[in-house]
């Protein structure tokens, strides 16, 4: 198949199904969160609950696209994505997927909650950190994207701050405006075995509903981009661009690319702007001759894809730079040309064929409804010391599928598990205070998530300098 040889063959399967493992246990460990509230508050029995998640995390990765998915891709040095040789790539993918499913399954295990999303990340920050000690590389730690990685740690830092301080807005909200009636309804623990009424079963299925399928949306595209990165690193000249769209496609980004890098006073920038200028007029000349030939040749397609990411990289640091003197429509386009993911040039780098979607939708949605047992008692039973109101549930629940939604749509990667149980969190603190909160597992919660990112890094560098050596 496409030509390659039996042991690559091997690894490239292997590769693919440790994606699959990867996000099947991101179905079962993160969207426990999302079918918490509905089993704590009787309002769908576990199984109707897990099945009806997992359908909606089915459909989100289905309808979501990649831009998350290559917002992640894009954590790691462009040397690594356009690396001619397979071997390294296996590498590099073999260090992402180990060290992302020991952490996820074994915090799992002991039903923390903690995130996926911190877990991936820090692997593909280690695997660009053991990339910059190699002897062969002179970048050092400016190999890792450090731009991109401080936009997706912000957001990973925020959502949980955001989960838990809108909870308790919207729970002071809720007790303020309602009558006594709907606030006791609402307010007051759940009868074991009893339903609740039905317009609070209704929002609290609603809820659950949009916390699984912006889980989908999220979540589900950092599996697409794992799968895509195999793809590109082992089958370039099939996957490093979308072969899909006509050639010509490129023509008037590229065009505006040139436009706008021509009107630029280069006697006002430093050596390094100067740099980025050059390089990026050598990528547009190099993309000239595609666009000449009418096709991208299958053994060129790496070549393409490395003049395309570094026209978008170096767009990007030059229009940040106040000494390249544009207006601000040039601005925006030459940044909407060159750098917006899925669009303009970036179309090209950034896709997913429909069946690695599905792949992944599926093993998301089938990873919802096996295990997610230990983390929903977590959720329901062990974060506050009293039992789960509707109001609690529902408040948690809306705040995160809100953050996540915004995050999906920002195209950055967020916590579903962290944006959750803060929701919980706060949602506990606003009823009874502080002291409503159970500290043993508050504080378990805390560590895996100041855990998560060093031990993902360090296990993914080193793994990924094992593996290089290996093969």
């Amino acid at each position: 198949m496409f030509g390659l040889e039996t042991g690559i063959f091997i690894l490239l399967a292997f590769c693919i199904l440790a994606a699959c493992v990867f996000e099947f246990i991101n179905g079962f460990h993160d969207t426990a969160n999302a079918v918490a509230t509905v089993i704590y508050t009787n309002s769908l029995q576990p199984t109707q609950a897990v099945v009806w998640s997992g359908f909606m995390n089915f459909l989100g990765v289905i309808t979501g696209g990649v831009g998350v998915g290559m917002s992640i891709v894009n954590l790691l040095p462009v040397e690594l994505l356009i690396d001619q040789n397979v071997y390294h790539s296996i590498a590099m993918v073999l260090a992402l997927l180990f060290s992302a499913i020991i952490w996820n399954f074994g915090t799992w295990y002991f039903g923390l909650p903690a995130s996926s999303s911190h877990t991936l990340i820090g692997a593909i920050i280690g695997v660009g950190l053991g990339y910059a000690v190699l002897p062969d590389n002179e970048m050092g730690i400016a190999a890792v994207n450090w731009d991109k990685a401080k936009e997706v740690f912000a957001a990973l830092f925020l959502s949980p701050l955001i989960g838990f301080s809108l909870a308790v807005v919207l729970m002071f909200v809720l007790r303020r405006s309602l009558n006594k009636e709907v606030r006791k309804q609402l307010f007051d623990e759940p009868q074991p075995g009893q339903a609740p009424p039905a317009w609070v079963r209704g929002i609290l299925i609603m809820t659950c509903t949009l916390v699984s399928f912006f889980h989908g949306r999220n979540d589900g595209q950092k599996g697409i981009g794992l799968v895509m990165l195999i793809l590109i690193g082992i089958l370039p000249a099939y996957f490093a661009v979308d072969n899909r769209l006509d050639v010509q496609q490129l023509r008037p980004d590229l065009t505006v690319v040139e436009q706008k890098i021509a009107l630029i006073d280069t006697t006002l920038l430093n050596v390094t702007e100067k740099a980025r200028i050059a390089q990026i007029k050598a990528s547009a000349q190099n993309l000239e001759k595609v666009l000449a030939a009418n096709k991208i040749e299958r053994e060129h397609a790496l070549d393409v894809r490395q003049a395309l990411l570094t026209i978008s990289s170096n767009v990007k640091k030059l229009n940040e730079s106040e000494a390249v003197k544009l207006s601000d429509a040039d601005r925006k386009a030459l940044s909407a040309a060159a750098t917006q993911e899925e669009k303009g040039l970036r179309k090209f780098t950034d896709h997913a064929p429909f069946w690695v979607i599905l792949m992944i939708s599926l093993s998301l949605g089938f990873g919802t409804m096996i295990g997610w047992k230990r983390i929903v008692v977590t959720v329901g039973e062990k974060i506050g010391k009293s039992h789960l109101t509707y109001a609690q549930g529902a408040s948690a629940e809306l705040v995160a599928a809100v953050t996540i939604g915004m995050a999906s749509a920002f195209k950055v990667p967020v916590s579903t598990t962290h944006s959750l149980s803060s929701g919980i969190a706060g949602a506990m603190v606003a009823s009874k205070g502080i002291k409503n909160l159970q500290a043993g597992t508050i504080q378990n919660i805390m560590l895996a998530w100041l855990l998560t990112l060093p031990v993902a890094i360090l296990l993914s560098a080193t793994l990924f300098v094992f593996f290089r050596w290996l093969l």
